[in-house]
């Protein structure tokens, strides 16, 4: 009787087998792939609220230097991409009159006095109040620096 059993196991795997191991894949599949993804936007929200930390400080000392804010991320040489692949998005508050092109929080207050500096987060998109849903995922300078961070996170 051993033989034969060796002889049968010889041939392969079941179709029942297969579909078993199968099913085990997609069902890790199914938790894997999103806690992934998860981790990745966390760790592209990290690197753009690092990289507007590092422009702002920049920017700061262009105007130190300067007795001006600059006009553009150009003139500090700072002109580099998100982590989405978009450009960061800087507006002088100082240079233009009032506040039409200023971010605004929730209470249509500007977000900060001296320059608004942000990126447009994953999906590309923004209005000027953050709780616009176009805005929630940008990732925000707010209130001259004090925060960096998610549009969705900040309650002024």
């Amino acid at each position: 009787m051993p033989g034969s059993w060796l002889r049968r196991r010889e041939r392969g795997f079941t179709l029942m087998e297969i579909l078993i191991v199968v099913a085990i894949m997609i069902a890790l599949a199914a938790v894997a792939i999103p806690s992934y993804q998860r981790y990745v936007e966390k760790a592209r929200v990290s690197r753009a609220t690092q990289e507007i930390g590092a422009i702002a400080s920049a920017i700061q000392q262009a105007a130190i230097d300067n007795n001006a804010l600059p006009g553009s991320l150009e003139e500090i040489k700072q002109a580099f991409t998100d982590p989405w692949g978009r450009p960061y998005q800087y507006y002088n508050l100082q240079a233009k009159k009032g506040n039409g092109g200023a971010r605004k929080d929730k209470k249509l207050a500007p977000l900060n006095s001296d320059f608004d500096l942000y990126s447009l987060g994953k999906d590309g998109l923004s209005k000027p109040q953050l709780n616009n849903k176009e805005s929630r995922d940008d990732v925000v300078r707010a209130r001259d620096g004090k925060y960096i961070g998610l549009a969705e996170d900040f309650d002024p």
